[in-house]
C-alpha cells in the first residue's frame, strides 16, 4: 500500500503540469512565427539580414566599419570585436570549460577589468572625435583635446578585449543557473585565457588585412554572435521566472528555454530595427553621423 502511494507520487510529479504543456507547443511555433517576421521584414539577402541584426544594437556608420568592396559589414569595427569574440570565447569556454561554474579569480578579473577600461576608454575618446567632427568649428567640445585620433586597430582591439570580459562572466553565471550537477572550477583560468587572448589576436591580424576570405566569415560570426547573447540571456531569464534553475542535466533538455531565447531576442530585434527605421528611414547609420 505504501509503495503503491509512492509511485502514485511520483508519477504526479513526472507528469508535466497544464503551463508546461502549453508552453511545449506555444514557444516553438512563436519561435518559428518570429523567424518568419525577421525574414520578412530585413533587408534583401544574407547579409541584408545581418545587417538587421547589427542594426539593433550597433549605430553601423559606414566609415567606422569594416568594408568589403564598398558594402560595410553589419556591425561597426568595435561591435564587430566585441560580438564575434564573445560567441567565440563562449564556444571556446563550452569546449574546454565543460560544466565550471566559478567565476575567474582575483588576477584573471584584474585583466578582464583592464579590458573593460580600454573599451571604455577608447569608446568614449571616439565619440569625442565624432562630436567634434559632428558640431562644427567653434563648438566648446574643441576646447577638449583627444587622446589620440581613432582608428580601426584600436575599435577592434577594445572590441575583443571587451567581448572577453563578457564571455568570461556570463559564461559561469551559464552553468550556476542551469545544471543540476556543477563543476566547482574556474570556467576561465590563466592557461585558457592565453590561449583565447592569441587566438583573439591572431584573427583580429587577420581581420585588418581586409581580405573578403576573412571579412565574409567574420560578418555571419560577429551578427550570429550578437544574436547568440541576446538568446542566452532570454534563455537564462526564461528558466529563472518559470524556476527552472539548476534542474538540468543535459544540454538537450534546454531547447524549450533556448527556443523561448530566440523568439524574444529576435522580438527584440525587431521591436528596435522597426523604431530606428520609423525615426531614420534607412538601414544604414544615423543621418548626419560619420567620421
Amino acid at each position: 500500500m505504501v509503495d503503491m502511494c509512492i509511485m502514485q507520487r511520483m508519477q504526479t510529479t513526472n507528469q508535466p503540469s497544464k503551463l508546461e504543456t502549453l508552453t511545449s507547443w506555444a514557444v516553438p511555433i512563436a519561435a518559428i512565427a518570429a523567424v518568419i517576421a525577421w525574414f520578412i521584414i530585413a533587408p534583401e539577402s544574407a547579409l541584408g539580414k545581418l545587417d538587421a541584426i547589427g542594426y539593433a544594437v550597433c549605430h553601423r556608420i559606414d566609415v567606422r566599419s569594416f568594408q568589403i568592396g564598398d558594402r560595410q559589414l553589419p556591425l561597426c569595427a568595435r561591435c564587430t570585436g566585441e560580438f564575434y569574440t564573445a560567441g567565440l570565447a563562449l564556444l571556446f569556454q563550452a569546449l574546454v570549460s565543460g560544466k565550471s561554474s566559478k567565476l575567474p579569480s582575483r588576477g584573471v578579473m584584474a585583466v578582464l577589468f583592464a579590458f573593460f577600461v580600454a573599451f571604455g576608454v577608447d569608446g568614449s575618446n571616439s565619440y569625442l572625435y565624432l562630436l567634434k567632427q559632428t558640431g562644427g568649428n567653434g563648438s566648446p567640445l574643441d576646447q577638449i583635446p583627444n587622446l589620440y585620433v581613432p582608428n580601426q586597430t584600436f575599435r577592434l582591439f577594445t572590441g575583443s578585449g571587451m567581448g572577453i570580459a563578457l564571455a568570461a562572466m556570463l559564461f559561469p553565471v551559464i552553468n550556476q543557473t542551469l545544471w543540476k550537477n556543477l563543476d566547482d572550477s574556474y570556467a576561465l583560468d590563466w592557461k585558457k585565457l592565453g590561449i583565447l587572448t592569441g587566438g583573439i589576436i591572431a584573427i583580429n591580424l587577420l581581420i585588418l588585412t581586409d581580405s573578403p576570405f576573412v571579412l565574409y566569415p567574420i560578418a555571419y560570426i560577429s551578427a550570429l554572435g550578437t544574436l547568440f547573447l541576446l538568446v542566452v540571456v532570454f534563455a537564462l531569464l526564461w528558466i529563472i521566472i518559470m524556476k527552472q534553475d539548476n534542474s538540468f542535466n543535459h544540454p538537450h533538455q534546454l531547447w524549450l528555454a533556448f527556443s523561448a531565447g530566440l523568439t524574444l531576442a529576435l522580438l527584440l530585434v525587431l521591436g528596435i530595427d522597426l523604431f530606428r527605421l520609423s525615426f531614420t528611414g534607412t538601414w544604414g547609420g544615423f543621418p548626419g553621423l560619420s567620421g
